[in-house]
């Protein structure tokens, strides 16, 4: 049978979900799972790795339904990734130790190498829960975050409207704290998600953003496999 329209124009495939969708679902699949490995943590590292795997599945099926992404100015983002997660521990460990309401890990923090006991499943899940931060989150995050939302806030109707970057008080602000909300260390979330949006606004440039969050990511990964701090992990 032929797939031509009766004009002879190829016809179009039409995309699995709206667009919309297609940046709402990483998230939710993402979020979703992270709220059942809390309820039941006995499960932790199973829906971790659950969700790392599930979340790339879906950002790869609706991948040409995503903004493409433009890689320029991605040394800026290499360079803030380094200088924001320095920030981040320097700040929490700094000035917020001494206060005495800011929020904190309650309870042991989660240590694989106490909880997991078979060697080839520890490794694992060190290398999804180190790899995932880097390769995974920091496109469905930021293209959520700093493609999706920011642009929603623009041009409501249809994010479409708005432009990669376009400037918005409303947008700067809003993203902002959103993004500090779903993080435990909310001021420290705060600086670094302002820092990532003027990113995003200087250069335009989405690819740049992604690289600053995976160097970030990666970055703290090492630090946490270092030190043994996993309150961050």
């Amino acid at each position: 049978m032929s797939n031509l329209q009766p004009t002879g124009v190829p016809a179009q495939k039409q995309p699995l979900l709206s667009d919309d969708w297609a940046y709402i679902l990483p998230m939710a699949v993402f979020l979703g799972i992270t709220y059942l490995g809390a309820t039941w943590p006995q499960y932790f590292a199973a829906s971790y790795v659950v969700k790392t795997v599930l979340t790339a599945a879906v950002l790869l099926v609706l991948r040409k339904q995503y903004t493409r992404i433009a890689w320029h100015y991605w040394w800026l983002g290499a360079m803030l990734g380094v200088v924001s997660i320095m920030q981040w521990i320097a700040l929490d460990k700094g000035v917020l130790a001494i206060w005495p309401n800011y929020p904190r890990v309650t309870g042991e923090p989660f240590n694989p190498f106490t909880a997991i006991h078979n060697r080839a499943w520890l490794y694992t899940f060190l290398a999804v829960r180190w790899m995932g931060p880097t390769l995974v989150v920091p496109f469905m995050e930021e293209f959520f975050w700093r493609d999706f939302a920011w642009r929603s806030i623009i041009a409501p109707n249809d994010f479409h409207l708005a432009d990669i970057g376009e400037w918005d008080w409303k947008a700067f602000a809003i993203v902002t704290l959103l993004f500090a909300s779903v993080h435990q260390q909310w001021i420290t979330a705060i600086v670094w998600g302002a820092t990532i949006a003027w990113l995003l606004y200087f250069t335009r440039s989405l690819g740049t953003c992604i690289i600053m969050h995976a160097v970030a990511n990666f970055l703290l990964g090492a630090y946490v496999l270092h030190t043994g701090d996993w309150q961050y992990w």
